[in-house]
């Protein structure tokens, strides 16, 4: 799995927890409090948590538009 990403197109389909704390430059224990909150998109697979790689983009557009 690629460590470091230079654009939104090169993230995978499906990111991990990890991956989200990456991106928005968070702890990883911030980013579990993240993807746990209400409207957060996100896929549990058993115990694992997913995030879509485009319903995130969604969210930060959201984000920004909220101010």
């Amino acid at each position: 799995m690629k460590e470091s990403y230079k654009r939104f197109d090169e993230l995978p389909m499906m990111l991990s927890v990890s991956q989200v704390a990456k991106v928005l430059g968070i702890s990883r224990t911030r980013s579990y409090e993240l993807v746990n909150e209400k409207g957060f998109p996100k896929i549990k697979i058993g115990t694992r948590i997913v995030v879509p790689k485009d319903e995130f983009k969604l969210w930060i557009q959201k984000q920004i538009k909220k101010g």
